[in-house]
């Protein structure tokens, strides 16, 4: 939109798109393209999200998630069931639907990860609304009762924030270590001595993957959080550059290169998502001039643009630059002697077939010689 409004009303319908119009003008503002909404299936969710109800043409049930400044869905959230009436909370954080089958949904918004499934009616849910304060649910059912219920425990994480490590040959525990959070995900470093976390609120946990010994004090197994955080849960993490770097990403949409060794940010990635969902890191990938890269060298070349580039890692990666480009010679040399054998063979090949030839015509011009003499 181009300008923001103090008011503006939304419209959604079962059969045409969501529409936006400035209520004192009559002007219509913007078009929300994508969804068939059922009734009560609309709502706002915080400043930034519009969130709708779907039902396809195959009875299929889902959510979709729209922003401001784009008319198509960035977000589509299935779901087991059509949903219809919708609530979310103060933040926008939280979103509450409610099914023909009578559960309500807790959803997390922007990721649209469900937390919890919850029988509030032996019937559809027809309404959801939230107090003033935020503090409670209320939905009402096609089964004439009505349920309220304190929302910290539709949102709350079942995950107890451990992680265990096991031996897998013996099928053993070797180790339980604790987390003040939920997590999203972990990176093991190349040594294995070493775990990273995706903490749920936003920062990133370190601890030793070893079990205790005697040459491991307490404080060496101590987690310690880096300084640095997200300003939404961590919901993936990988290591790069055989485990110099560590990247993570988040559901407030950034992507952050950290430098392991001093636990700080080094790079942050253009942010062109609303969230993300989650992230990988894909290794020995072909570049446009058709030859191998890896994103340990693309990385490299990104801190030396920056003027952070470290002795310790561009040795490595120039001895690297360098085999490539004698391996390189060496396929071309080799390429050309084939081409060049290859050549030679068929050149023999036609000479032989010219002997051949002249070899034929040869014995016959003896025989036919040989015919005339004896008549």
């Amino acid at each position: 939109m181009a300008s923001f409004l103090p008011e503006i009303v939304l419209t959604s319908s079962p059969d045409g798109p969501i529409i936006a119009y400035d209520p004192y003008s009559g002007a219509i503002i913007a078009h929300f393209t994508g969804s068939r909404s059922p009734p009560k299936g609309l709502t706002l969710a915080g400043k930034g999200l519009i969130a709708a109800s779907h039902i396809s043409a195959t009875g299929a049930g889902s959510i979709n998630l729209y922003n401001w400044w784009s008319s198509v869905v960035f977000n589509h959230l299935p779901l087991p069931e059509p949903v219809a009436p919708l609530a979310a909370t103060l933040d926008g954080a939280y979103l509450f639907a409610g099914g023909l089958s009578g559960h309500i949904y807790s959803i997390s918004l922007p990721s649209g990860k469900t937390i919890q499934t919850f029988p509030a009616h032996s019937k559809s849910v027809s309404c959801l609304e939230i107090n003033d304060d935020g503090s409670l649910l209320i939905s009402g059912g096609d089964d004439g009762s009505i349920v309220v219920a304190p929302i910290f425990q539709l949102v709350a994480t079942s995950p107890d924030g451990t992680c265990k490590f096991w031996s897998l040959p013996q099928g053993l525990l070797l180790r339980t270590v604790a987390l003040p959070c939920p997590m999203a995900g972990l990176a093991i470093d190349p040594t294995e001595s070493h775990f990273y976390a995706a903490g749920s609120d936003g920062s990133i946990y370190i601890g030793a993957t070893k079990s205790p010994t005697r040459k491991l004090t307490k404080r060496s197994l101590q987690v310690i959080k880096w300084r640095e955080k997200h300003g939404g849960p961590v919901v993936s993490l990988a290591m790069l550059n055989q485990g110099r770097n560590l990247v993570s990403g988040s559901e407030d949409g950034n992507v952050w290169i950290w430098e392991v060794e001093k636990g700080q940010v080094m790079t942050v990635l253009g942010n062109e998502m609303v969230s993300i969902s989650d992230l990988v890191v894909a290794r020995g990938v072909a570049n446009s001039s058709g030859s191998s890269s890896n994103l340990g060298i693309n990385m490299e070349e990104r801190r030396e643009k920056s003027g952070l580039a470290a002795r310790e890692l561009s040795r490595p990666v120039r001895k690297m630059e360098e085999m490539k480009e004698k391996l390189g010679v060496a396929v071309k040399d080799r390429s050309r002697a084939i081409d060049i054998l290859e050549s030679a063979i068929g050149a023999y090949e036609r000479l032989l077939e010219l002997i051949l030839k002249e070899a034929k015509g040869g014995t016959g011009n003896k025989s036919g010689g040989k015919e005339k003499e004896s008549m």
